[in-house]
């Protein structure tokens, strides 16, 4: 009891330090951004791009390669994500561009690399996607790589292995994939990888007939009519190069692409990295609802700002999810500045949650007619299982990820948990409470829920993640939804609660390795962090959690804040591929936590 108390005590002056720090760090636009970082196959690959397109500077390349040296282990590798275990991929990546940038073989970090690579699988033991860049740079044979026909863009939507049976991500990687391995290009290096085991292949024959002549320029439409209005593809760092390297010298949207690159470039002590892609909106939106969960009020002069930014990013116009859904009417956000070809359900979801937060006299019609449009285009978007994926309805073949090509782990956008979780609570929220949609929401989040108690999450590492996501949105249905499912949920949330308890380490905090999507022992298990004690918490204040697990929680929250109200956290926690890819959202380290600990400190006595 005394913990507990003391804990009370202490949380609104860590809340009040947190607050103040986020609000500090809002654009005078009204917009917050964290930076978000990946791994170093990003920096490798803008040194390659560089290279390729004849854009590589010398000042560049010193400062990418001092940020990949000081991201390699001491056995001379490289990861996936802070404390994983070794990547061939990625180590290969990253030793070629060190060679690039003129490391020489024999210096010791590259001896070492070079030594782990050669046994395990040396080059060819690399994913598709590395063996591209290599063969861009003449160091792999393209016949030695899958077959991706242009021919592809052809197939009717209605027909197995067309384009949108692919997720989002995914049709933006292989249609301009499938242009650069047609023409199958080649730019030598000055160094080779000879100490590696590769060589040098002979050149390839290549051979355009009349039918893949068409094709490409159906692709060719396709990027272009897909590129967004700052020059990228989808905002994101992979389509965008791939896309440059499809498209014609000299070509204006090209160069319009090119001439935008530098925007996701970081510098720092360390050096150069790349960012993988940009989360203004969903840092945003986040914000606001951890600042009004905080007790700022929605008529700050700092939420009023965020919420005109918000409904100025309204995406109004017809993307790809249409393919699926024609029927339905614009009306969601996306995660970027420029992303409105693929606006998002996720996104969505916590922009309703936010503009309801920060809705006032002066911008109430605005805001209704945004939340309803927002509801709107969710409900639509719902797959016909119940549930709802990311960017896309009912995108579910299995056909894709069959293939020799997708050798990643997430090829697909099907429905996911916490996604699904996050479209609940919005629409119980926004005036949705009664719909069919939301009744098969809450009962697809039933029936996934694991036999331990806990949920899958997609986007977050991973299982504390979807639970903390599931928690909160069953919490607001177990009214909304009606009919017989209150019993339902009441057992779902205890097992879900249960789970979250028996998965909290000893100081209070939750943690949980990227190494769960593979090695189900993960589960539950890894170093704490602030965005995933923020998540556990959050799941315990929805099931009404005993106050003791609570305490606990906000307890490490209090005892980990850093001096000027932010957190620390080394470790990835977000998830861009389940198995392969892995982020670090940097302001997800502040946002959740204060979410967490406002409505802990808005507990009453008895709670």
């Amino acid at each position: 009891m005394t913990e507990l108390v003391s804990t009370r005590v202490a949380v609104p002056a860590v809340l009040g330090r947190a607050r103040d720090h986020l609000l500090a760090r809002q654009d005078r636009a009204g917009w917050w951004r964290g930076l978000l970082e990946t791994n170093v196959t990003t920096d490798a690959e803008d040194l390659l791009l560089r290279e390729i397109i004849g854009l590589r500077r010398p000042d560049d390349t010193a400062a990418t390669a001092a940020w990949i040296r000081s991201r390699q282990r001491p056995d001379g590798t490289w990861a996936t994500f802070p404390g994983g275990p070794p990547d061939l991929s990625t180590s290969v990546e990253a030793y070629l561009a060190l060679r690039l940038a003129g490391d020489p073989p024999e210096a010791p970090h590259l001896t070492r690399a070079a030594t782990w690579i050669r046994a395990n699988g040396g080059l060819g033991g690399t994913r598709v996607i590395t063996r591209f860049w290599l063969a861009m740079v003449g160091l792999w044979s393209w016949d030695a790589l899958p077959a991706l026909p242009p021919e592809l863009i052809l197939l009717p939507r209605w027909a197995p292995l067309n384009v949108y049976d692919w997720a989002s991500w995914a049709r933006q990687t292989i249609v301009p994939l499938s242009v650069i391995r047609a023409y199958r290009p080649v730019h030598r290096l000055p160094v080779d990888l000879a100490e590696l085991g590769g060589r040098v292949p002979k050149a390839s024959r290549r051979v355009l007939g009349p039918l893949r002549r068409v094709a490409l320029r159906r692709c060719w439409d396709w990027i272009l009519d897909r590129q967004e209005a700052d020059g990228s593809w989808g905002g994101s760092r992979p389509p965008w190069a791939y896309s440059i390297l499809a498209l014609p010298a000299g070509h204006p949207a090209r160069e319009r692409a090119i001439a935008n690159l530098d925007r996701f470039t970081v510098r720092g002590a360390a050096g150069r990295w790349v960012e993988a892609c940009q989360s203004p909106v969903r840092d945003t939106v986040l914000a606001v609802v951890a600042l009004t969960d905080a007790r700022v009020p929605g008529d700050h002069p700092a939420l009023a700002t965020a919420a005109d930014w918000i409904l100025a990013e309204e995406v109004r116009r017809t993307g790809d999810w249409a393919v699926r859904r024609p029927y339905a009417r614009a009306g969601g956000w996306s995660f970027e500045f420029e992303n409105d070809v693929y606006p998002d359900t996720d996104d969505t979801a916590a922009a309703v949650l936010a503009l309801l937060r920060a809705r006032t006299v002066r911008n109430a019609r605005r805001v209704d007619a945004a939340v309803r449009r927002g509801c709107d285009w969710l409900i639509a978007m719902q797959s016909a299982d119940g549930g709802w994926g990311a960017f896309d309805a009912d995108n579910t073949s299995r056909l894709p990820g069959a293939l020799p090509f997708a050798d990643v782990g997430a090829v697909i956008d099907p429905p996911s948990a916490d996604v699904t979780a996050h479209v609940v609570e919005a629409l119980c929220h926004g005036g949705a409470g009664g719909t069919t949609a939301l009744r098969r929401g809450v009962d697809w989040l039933l029936r996934e829920q694991e036999a331990d108690g806990s949920w899958f999450g997609r986007w977050g590492v991973n299982h504390v993640y979807g639970t903390g996501a599931a928690l909160p949105a069953l919490a607001a249905a177990r009214t909304a939804a009606g009919g017989d499912r209150g019993d339902r949920i009441d057992e779902a949330v205890a097992r879900g609660v249960a789970w979250l308890t028996a998965c909290q380490q000893p100081d209070g905090g939750w943690g949980e390795d990227p190494r769960s999507y593979r090695d189900r022992s993960w589960i539950g298990r890894g170093p704490a962090t602030p965005s995933q004690t923020a998540w556990g918490l959050l799941g315990l204040l929805a099931g009404r959690a005993s106050p003791e697990a609570m305490a606990r929680a906000a307890g490490w929250l209090a005892e980990h804040q850093r001096a000027d109200g932010g957190w620390d956290e080394p470790q990835h926690t977000g998830t861009a591929v389940p198995g392969d890819l892995y982020v670090s959202h940097h302001l997800h380290r502040v946002v959740f936590p204060i979410s967490a600990l406002g409505r802990y400190a808005s507990l009453g006595p008895g709670d």
